[in-house]
């Protein structure tokens, strides 16, 4: 039993690596360089998959479409996350500019921190 149990598991690992093997081949995406670029790849990378997801039924070519266009969100999803990261140290400037008094620091990081935000909600 335990040996039936052992090659069992065997046949399981193989498998596994071979799935892996398997995989469909990884795409870069499109870049986002700037927060305008990501929120308009994302805008029209998420039009796109909401098209093949509305679909009855997904083919093999769908999925390859779907994977690929995974990687454009993906993309544009990492440059939000640094996008706000900077938007948030932006802002505590502003607010600790405004305990503070210091007008020039809250102009400055206001702007950067309006000009982030007003791409992302008008």
């Amino acid at each position: 039993m335990k040996h039936l149990l052992f090659a069992a598991l065997c046949t399981g690992l193989l498998a596994t690596t071979v799935q892996a093997e398997e995989r469909p081949d990884h795409f870069e995406g499109e870049a986002a360089d700037t927060l305008t670029e990501a929120v308009s790849q994302f805008s029209d990378t998420n039009h796109q998959l909401a098209v093949l997801l509305a679909q009855e039924e997904l083919s093999n070519a769908d999925l390859g479409t779907v994977h690929r266009l995974s990687y454009t969100l993906e993309n544009a999803l990492a440059k939000f996350d640094e996008e706000l990261d900077a938007m948030a140290v932006d802002l505590e400037e502003v607010h600790l500019g405004s305990e503070s008094a210091e007008r020039e620091r809250v102009r400055n990081h206001g702007a950067a921190y309006l000009e982030a935000a007003q791409t992302l909600v008008p």
